[in-house]
């Protein structure tokens, strides 16, 4: 089971490996533009693969072009390293 992360241990982790995501609560969250409507559904179809994968998903939001993920671990009540893990994952497609 996921254990629960140390406040810092969260910022140590955006500060050096995620410093495009940014810490809501017990939740980080990413906001990314695409260049139309359809190549953020792609996106967002790339990062449910990702996701499935890893048994891990975030929530998504879809606004015409800006697609905002969040991630959290339910099961402990706030955030894990699966958080980190994916959101490292989903940072290298947002990159492609």
């Amino acid at each position: 089971m996921a254990e629960l992360l140390t406040q810092e241990e969260i910022d140590r982790a955006l500060a050096s490996e995620l410093p495009q995501w940014r810490q809501d609560g017990d939740t980080i969250t990413r906001s990314v533009k695409a260049a139309s409507f359809m190549d953020g559904i792609r996106l967002v179809q790339r990062v449910a693969e990702v996701a499935e994968d890893l048994d891990h998903h975030p929530d998504i939001d879809i606004r015409w072009t800006t697609v905002r993920f969040t991630l959290s671990t339910h099961a402990v009540g706030g955030l894990s390293e699966n958080d980190f893990i994916c959101a490292a994952k989903c940072d290298a497609l947002f990159e492609l």
